[in-house]
């Protein structure tokens, strides 16, 4: 029940903000498509670019539009609010709290994607979006909606939610196999880069969308960071409950 009171709460937020949710949505996406794939006529792996930019956005927008949704409203609800201690003498589960911000964090990503690749649909390309892109597409945001609620915890004032934008998102969004292939960077650099949960998700979604499958490896190491995350995330709001 506690699940189904979050994800109600988060509705409503969608349907008062819709217009704003959606229009940040499309925005960077879009400029990215534009400048990066109309507006730089190449290839990539000897097929046009756009092949190997479209997947690469749209892992990227299931990133950020996941995190967003989350690490914010978090903050302020922490911080400024006191809703969370509201959560914590009401006799919702704790835990049942957490996992409604993350699945309804990665909800507003999946709705993100579905923007984007209606945005993408007029342009003639032989990718393919199907049911197991959406499972991976969800997975990266539970993971990134996890992510969130953890540094929701760390914040100490309101305007910590956008550094940590800047500190992990942003990277995130250029360096993980999103706009070029980490097939050239240094080594070292390379198998870090790699194991990051957005190139592995980015890599799974043109796999998929280039007709193959996508890897185990790569389901494996999103779960992993989803355990570790959630773990980290029930130990700082069952702390605060027992101070």
């Amino acid at each position: 029940m506690g699940i189904i009171t979050v994800l109600w709460e988060k509705w409503a937020e969608f349907k008062r903000d819709f217009y704003k949710i959606t229009v940040a949505a499309m925005i960077s996406p879009l400029m990215y498509l534009l400048v990066f794939g109309l507006g730089i006529q190449t290839t990539s792996h000897g097929e046009p670019y756009l092949n190997f930019l479209i997947p690469g956005i749209v892992a990227m927008v299931s990133m950020t539009g996941s995190f967003s949704a989350v690490s914010q409203n978090m903050s302020v609800q922490r911080l400024y609010e006191k809703a969370l201690d509201q959560v914590m003498v009401s006799p919702t589960p704790l835990w049942q709290f957490i996992v409604g911000q993350i699945v309804g964090g990665a909800l507003r990503g999946m709705y993100a994607v579905l923007v984007i690749l209606l945005l993408v649909s007029p342009i003639r390309t032989s990718l393919v979006f199907n049911w197991v892109s959406f499972l991976i597409l969800f997975l990266n945001g539970t993971v990134f909606s996890t992510i969130a609620v953890t540094l929701s915890f760390l914040a100490k004032s309101y305007t910590d939610a956008p550094r940590f934008n800047t500190y992990i998102i942003m990277p995130m969004s250029f360096l993980c196999n999103t706009f070029f292939s980490t097939d050239q960077m240094p080594h070292g650099i390379k198998e870090f880069v790699s194991a990051l949960p957005l190139s592995q998700t980015s890599d799974m979604v043109r796999s998929i969308a280039a007709g193959g499958d996508p890897t185990v490896t790569g389901v494996l190491i999103l779960f992993a960071y989803l355990i570790v995350f959630s773990a980290i995330s029930f130990m700082f709001i069952y702390k605060k409950k027992n101070l």
